[in-house]
Order: structure tokens, then sequence, then C-alpha cells
């Protein structure tokens, strides 16, 4: 398989949640607001209040399976580094590897 295809990029990431998987230190918070952060359920901060609970690397809010059909349980409330990941971007081809996905060429 070649090491780009084309995807459609409307879904990519709903078949995808690599970014999601890759590592328990991405999911960090940042330039939230704490009204912002007040809207995620406690129970999927981490213990030090700095990012997402994760099990593993996996954030506890991704539901689904890699690489098949996933979801992000708290998809609104999401934060800023969950939100800035795009498809085809370094972030995204470096998960999408961990995985052994293929990378998407971006836009």
């Amino acid at each position: 398989m070649d090491e780009t295809s084309t995807l459609d990029l409307s879904n990519c990431c709903q078949a995808c949640g690599a970014c999601c998987a890759y590592s328990a230190n991405w999911p960090r918070f940042s330039i939230e607001s704490d009204d912002e952060l007040a809207l995620i359920p406690a129970s999927l901060v981490n213990d030090r209040q700095s990012g997402m609970r994760c099990n593993g690397d996996r954030c506890a809010a991704l539901h689904g399976e890699i690489g098949k059909v996933t979801a992000c349980g708290i998809y609104q409330v999401r934060p800023e580094v969950c939100r800035t990941c795009m498809p085809g971007d370094a972030e995204c081809a470096m998960a999408r590897r961990k995985f052994g996905l293929p990378v998407i060429a971006a836009g």
C-alpha cells in the first residue's frame, strides 16, 4: 500500500482516531478558560488537571476502534489541542503511522 492515500476528508477522522490514541501527553489543556474546562466531565480529566484522562495512550473520551469507526465522547467541548489536529497535518501523519494507517495527503 502507498504511504499516501486519497481519503474523503469530511469523515476521515471518524474512521481513524489515531491522534486520540497516540500519546497520553497529547490531550493536554493549553488555552482553555476555566469555564471551558468546567464543561469537560471531571471523570475524563487527569489527576494533575492538566489534560484528558487516558487509558494507556488512548484518550478516555474516545469511543470505537482505531482505523475503523471512532467518535469523541465530548466533541463539542473537546480541548483546543484536539481542535487543532487536522487531517493530513504532521501530527495526523505521525499518529496514523503508529497504527499502521496510510498517511493522508493534506488538502
